[in-house]
């Protein structure tokens, strides 16, 4: 996501404190709320993907799935 997207979001966010969003701005948060929670998601399954576990004999595995 970028930066815009973010900053738009903590513009509406700071807007929802001081006043009622209107429909528009509200599925307009809801839909970059969205859309950050889906590639935060794929960076962390990224991530967890690509991490492996050693232990104390240095035997190195794959961190698998639950």
């Amino acid at each position: 996501m970028d930066k815009e997207k973010m900053d738009r979001i903590s513009e509406l966010t700071r807007l929802s404190r001081e006043r009622e969003l209107t429909e528009d701005e509200k599925t307009e948060r809801a839909a970059l709320r969205a859309e950050y929670l889906q590639d935060w998601r794929r960076s962390t399954i990224d991530v967890l993907e690509n991490t492996w576990i050693v232990d104390e004999k240095g035997n190195k595995r794959k961190l698998g799935k639950k």
